[in-house]
């Protein structure tokens, strides 16, 4: 048993260089300060007076961008490098997220929302091929797990941190806990102390591209992809755009849907929501396991995706809270311990000089349904409820797994050398 852990997870963490290390030390400075956000964001703008149309419009805006801007942000990056990208990303997306929470003018908010996706998206291209590059076939997959279960589990002490943070706000602004200028307060902090995440990026030295990519770069840039990658990132979309829509018009609002459903206090869902993250880290860092074991990444996500469908189900019909809180923790943990599979087996699957454009393909797609998923929820919300969200997105995550089914597992073997083909144009 002792072999088998270090075989599969402390052999291939001891092999990460210096710039992957700084990259999950950015990781983890990332996961503890967005949570704060996350976790009150809504809140506040609730507080603050905003109609739940309104805020639906806000949490749309940063999609819309990257729907707008995704394939301009992944030429861009691939051009100046993923460092780089990375350091404009958090400064100005930190910058527009304090906008959000200083003005009070709808116009300006909406406008900061939609400038911070932009710049949000450049920071989140940039992460799986600058992965790709800090680290090898041996190490990647632990890497993609590894950076997601650090970023969750990091969320997770934050979420505990941020519960307490409207309390201690409220008693030294002499305002209610509850208030918008205690939330204000909460989000200002996360934001100013997530700018640290620069330090990290900043000390990381960036692997230098190998020549024969830069050729193969400069000859990409003359005409259009191979049809092999389009049709191989074309599949890859169509599962994202259904789970992407299917997330956006009910994952955004879970803290609200248990305030509304529960009347869960600050301090227990800040509680709910960390133990969350930390199941969904401890589950990251198992799945290169898990695929190992059935066989291939994609099996691996099907299994999970699956999984927490019944999951899922339980959140929004569980006539107690207990029982929709362990749905909620159950469901997070295996639906989000796929992602870096995902992330990982597409980006092997991709040139190097490519994989900034794929990945904000793949952007595009997820953004596609987060870019009107928000709006449309926060107006179903206001005359039906939840009920009919659960049932949406319940259905468009099965379609999904179906499809990735049809795409990928079944053809897995096939697909990789296929895939492989396309890396010498």
């Amino acid at each position: 048993m002792l072999q088998n852990l270090d075989r599969h997870y402390l052999e291939p963490i001891r092999s990460f260089h210096r710039p992957a290390r700084l990259f999950l030390l950015m990781t983890i400075i990332d996961g503890v300060i967005l949570s704060g956000w996350q976790l009150f964001f809504n809140f506040y703008m609730l507080q603050s007076g905003s109609t739940r149309e309104f805020l639906g419009l806000v949490n749309s805006m940063p999609s819309a961008a990257g729907l707008i801007f995704g394939l301009l942000v992944g030429r861009v990056s691939d051009r100046i490098g993923r460092k780089l990208s990375m350091i404009i990303g958090i400064a100005f997306a930190s910058l527009f997220m304090l906008a959000q929470v200083t003005f009070r003018q709808p116009a300006v908010i909406a406008g900061a929302a939609f400038l911070m996706g932009i710049f949000n998206m450049l920071f989140l291209v940039s992460q799986a091929p600058l992965m790709v590059k800090l680290s090898n076939t041996e190490n990647r997959t632990m890497l993609f797990s590894l950076n997601f279960g650090l970023q969750t589990i990091a969320g997770a002490v934050g979420s505990v941190f941020a519960g307490q943070l409207p309390a201690l706000f409220g008693t030294l602004l002499n305002v209610q806990e509850h208030s918008a200028s205690a939330y204000q307060a909460v989000l200002i902090t996360s934001v100013l102390l997530g700018t640290t995440a620069l330090i990290p990026v900043w000390l990381m030295e960036e692997p230098k591209t190998a020549q024969a990519e830069i050729e193969a770069h400069r000859e990409a840039s003359k005409g259009r992809p191979p049809s092999s990658l389009i049709a191989l990132t074309i599949k890859m979309t169509i599962p994202n755009v259904l789970i992407g829509f299917g997330a956006a018009v009910l994952i955004p609002y879970m803290n609200v849907f248990f305030k509304h459903r529960f009347d869960i206090s600050d301090s227990l869902l800040g509680i709910l929501f960390s133990v969350s993250s930390l199941l969904i880290g401890i589950a990251s860092i198992l799945a290169p396991r898990l695929a190992a074991r059935l066989g291939g990444k994609m099996r691996a996500v099907i299994v999970t995706q699956a999984a927490s469908l019944v999951f899922l189900l339980t959140i929004g019909f569980a006539p107690f809270l207990w029982l929709s809180a362990f749905g909620f923790l159950m469901r997070s943990a295996l639906m989000n311990m796929s992602a870096p599979l995902y992330s990982a087996f597409c980006m092997e699957h991709t040139p190097e000089h490519r994989q900034g454009f794929v990945n904000s393909i793949l952007g595009l797609s997820w953004n596609i349904g987060w870019a009107i998923g928000p709006y449309v929820s926060g107006v179903v919300q206001e005359k039906y409820g939840f009920t009919p969200l659960f049932i949406t997105t319940s259905t468009l995550y099965l379609l999904a797994i179906i499809l990735a089914w049809r795409f990928f597992v079944r053809q897995e073997s096939v697909a990789i050398p296929h895939a492989a083909s396309v890396e010498t144009p």
